[in-house]
């Protein structure tokens, strides 16, 4: 199998419909040109192109990511800035995604969240119940002092 190959315009115009399809970072948009074994030079002159004409922006990126990870997967803030790290976001762009939330609304999706699981965790020992709601809110990255606090107020 032949591996296809791409002038510098071709590339450019695919990588634009990639990034108007969905916000993406500096990471994905450059797996996808290595992918397409673009070279290193090409990838530059590309990512630049994409850059000034605002097709690729991580600020955007990171602030959409955030708003849409805490609203439909109810993930927590050190669950969100891991998978911002992991993308290369730089600690800036985190901090000014994570202003897209309020505290308030914050508190409301972690209460109901807590909530809802400790409800569908029915009536099993209690033990076993906080193990399994600390678990689960831990790995959606809610903070622990707020995971210990709301388990330690739940009733049987």
């Amino acid at each position: 199998m032949q591996k296809q190959t791409f002038t510098i315009i071709e590339a450019t115009r695919k990588l634009e419909l990639y990034c108007v399809y969905q916000e993406r970072c500096h990471q994905e948009v450059r797996q996808k040109l290595r992918e397409m074994y673009m070279n290193p030079e090409a990838i530059d002159i590309i990512i630049v192109h994409l850059l000034k004409h605002n097709f690729l922006n991580e600020e955007r990126f990171a602030k959409t990511f955030v708003r849409g990870k805490f609203r439909i997967k109810k993930w927590g803030r050190h669950r969100l800035a891991s998978e911002l790290k992991k993308k290369g976001i730089s600690k800036y762009n985190s901090n000014q995604a994570f202003k897209e939330i309020s505290d308030k609304e914050y508190n409301e999706t972690f209460n109901s969240l807590a909530n809802k699981k400790a409800d569908s965790l029915g009536a099993i020992n209690i033990v076993k119940k906080k193990k399994k709601l600390i678990d689960y809110l831990l790995y959606r990255g809610w903070e622990s002092h707020l995971v210990y606090e709301k388990v330690n107020n739940l009733k049987h």
